[in-house]
């Protein structure tokens, strides 16, 4: 694994020849090349290396057009996968605004990276047919596709000739672990060893001509490393990605370099051929962090800011409906069963077909009552804010019961651990020590087993990973796919079929005559009728719009406005802003009045079927089912 050293913007040898002199001075390079690995935030952090597309694009520039490199080859630039997912930006996007970055950069070509799949092949095909380069994957087939056809359509090998006539063959490898981590993967996909299919296919890139042979993988270092000693220096260098550090070393007459993460690194190399062997390089490799000493490229500024407006507009669009108001406070989250958690659990467990699902109640942060209604955009990445992807866990019975006895250990503080379950039902007793109050677990509805294996979905834990974080998505992008799923109308024509069975496997879902009858409070305010002046009416207009009647949801398929060049249309999205801070001024002020009057609130009451009126998506209705139990309460 790499080290870690001080962020510098200045450059930093990674891997000297020998070749150039200490001030610079050297003979030209007979080929240079850029190479970065794993980017998903177009905007800066807030710790050095900072990154940001804009300040990488500066560094991008220098390489290709600096005066120092004037007269010497055309740049290459070169990319290791990962661009599409997971980041909240594509939980909205599905990866589309990506598109424009990559090609932004300046890519010539890329090797597919497993969060490259996360919204489905058919998805990754169409952000592929925009980008103004190929993606590479020369060792995982899709025979459903043609005979050595590789997923998504992907090449499996690629001739460059660079601008001083230089013939630069590229294959693009992954590694079989992380194809068991995409749950929406065709069927009957053939993989091959990345050492066989190399062995394979680099002397046929030599026989069209190729002069020099570059792999672009997206494995682990180790698995880089062992593609390095068994292909006995028939690769020049292998540019790796997936591992999120800077790393290089030279193995069997091979380099293996990976160059960090998130625009926040790159690598600049310069190849010359070796004086003594032409068929042969001399590498010459140079780091560079990318910090808040590197100005920003102002065209790429205005480029992010277009991205950022562009996200605003869709986070306001419903994505879905729901019928039950669901609770996401603090005090029911993370001290008892909630309706919210019910949902949100089921869907992960769904996701891979897991036996269980466990979720700190801490997960859930949008500490307010989502009434019934319009599902926004907002709602879901507001309410699960974290960039933490959700992992699949090999673990024992006793594995569980442990964790849902640290999950209660400190009731009833309201601490973010409290354990929201699905496929588990578990009952407590707060009252005696910690570390000693879960009474009884099931799973499935039959008693746990301590030393049984299970499947289970969760935020991590100390046991066997078969779904790790690197690998794992986000939960917001979760959710969002979950809703796409729901659509009964203009269904999004890019989804994997996965998602119907996990949308009939989680239930929760009705179509809006099948939601349950009953008066209600928001039923009796006659938001449907259209009386004389009732427009005038500020409440009836208020809830009218906080309910999202009227509201366009999002539609799926267009991406075009995450394109580069294409004009964003806001409207909307102020008067949305404007309804926000309505609510949080109305849930202020009422919440003084009632402390000071003594009055408690209590749950809003969940829509009647004739409320239900979208013809766009089928409703969830999420109930609470006694998943937990607590002794004395």
């Amino acid at each position: 694994m790499g080290e870690e050293t001080v962020p510098t913007a200045e450059p930093r040898v990674t891997f000297s020849s020998g070749r150039v002199g200490s001030s610079g001075s050297s003979e030209a390079p007979d080929l240079r090349i850029l190479h970065y690995n794993d980017v998903y935030h177009v905007d800066q952090a807030s710790a050095e290396p900072v990154g940001g597309l804009a300040r990488f694009i500066t560094l991008c520039k220098e390489y290709k057009d600096g005066e120092q490199y004037q007269g010497q080859p055309g740049l290459l630039t070169l990319f290791s996968g990962d661009a599409f997912n997971p980041s909240l930006e594509s939980s909205v996007t599905k990866g589309a605004h990506m598109v424009s970055v990559l090609n932004a950069v300046g890519t010539d070509a890329s090797c597919v990276g497993n969060h490259d799949l996360d919204f489905g092949v058919k998805q990754f095909e169409h952000l592929a047919e925009k980008c103004e380069f190929p993606w590479l994957l020369a060792n995982v087939l899709d025979p459903a596709l043609g005979e050595d056809v590789p997923l998504g359509n992907a090449k499996r090998t690629h001739m460059l000739t660079t601008s001083n006539g230089i013939k630069v063959g590229l294959i693009g490898l992954g590694e079989r672990e992380w194809l068991a981590t995409i749950n929406s993967l065709p069927p009957n996909l053939i993989y091959k060893s990345a050492t066989a299919v190399a062995k394979e296919l680099v002397p046929k890139l030599r026989e069209e001509g190729a002069e020099i042979v570059i792999c672009l993988s997206h494995m682990r270092e180790p698995n880089d490393n062992k593609l390095a000693d068994q292909t006995d220096g028939i690769i020049d260098i292998i540019l790796g990605g997936h591992d999120h550090y800077y790393a290089h070393s030279f193995r069997n007459g091979t380099h293996v370099l990976r160059s960090g993460t998130d625009f926040k690194q790159l690598s600049y190399i310069e190849a010359r051929r070796k004086q003594d062997n032409p068929k042969r390089w001399d590498f010459d490799i140079w780091r560079r962090d990318i910090t808040s000493e590197v100005p920003e490229d102002e065209p790429t500024a205005k480029l992010v800011n277009s991205l950022t407006s562009k996200l605003q507009k869709s986070l306001a669009r419903p994505v879905g409906w729901t019928a039950m108001p669901l609770d996401a406070r603090f005090i029911t989250a993370r001290l008892k069963e909630s309706n919210m958690g019910n949902f949100v659990c089921d869907i992960m467990r769904s996701y891979h077909n897991a036996d269980c699902a466990i979720m700190a109640g801490g997960t859930i942060r949008g500490d307010q009552i989502y009434p019934p209604g319009a599902i926004r955009i907002k709602d879901i990445t507001s309410c699960f804010p974290f960039e933490d992807p959700v992992v699949l866990l090999k673990a024992k019975g006793q594995a569980i019961w442990d964790a849902l006895e640290n999950g209660v250990s400190l009731y009833p503080a309201l601490e973010g651990r409290f354990p929201q379950v699905s496929g588990i039902e578990y009952e407590f007793d707060p009252s005696k020590p910690s570390g000693q109050r879960i009474l009884s677990v099931k799973i499935n509805g039959k008693t746990y087993e301590p030393e049984k294996f299970l499947l289970v979905k969760s935020e991590g834990g100390e046991v066997e990973e078969i779904v790790d974080e690197e690998s794992g998505i986000l939960l917001s992008a979760m959710l969002r796919q979950y809703f796409m799923a729901l659509r009964t109308v203009g269904q999004w024509k890019k989804l994997s079929d996965n998602w119907n069975h996990i949308v009939k496997d989680c239930g929760h879902t009705q179509l809006p005559s099948e939601v349950f009858k009953g008066e209600s409070q928001v039923g009796r305010l006659g938001l449907h009728e259209h009386k004389e002046n009732g427009d005038k009416d500020p409440w009836r207009k208020f809830l009218r719009s906080r309910l999202g009647y009227s509201k366009k949801p999002h539609d799926e398929d267009d991406d075009a406005h995450f394109e580069a060049g294409t004009e964003s249309d806001h409207s909307g999205s102020d008067s949305d802003s404007q309804l926000d801070l309505e609510i949080l001024l109305m849930r202020k002020f009422w919440g003084r009045w009632a402390h000071k009057a003594g009055v408690k609130g209590c749950v809003c009451d969940s829509l009647k079927e004739a409320e239900c009126a979208v013809d766009w998506t089928r409703v969830i209705a999420p109930v609470l089912e006694g998943r937990i139990k607590i002794v004395g309460s």
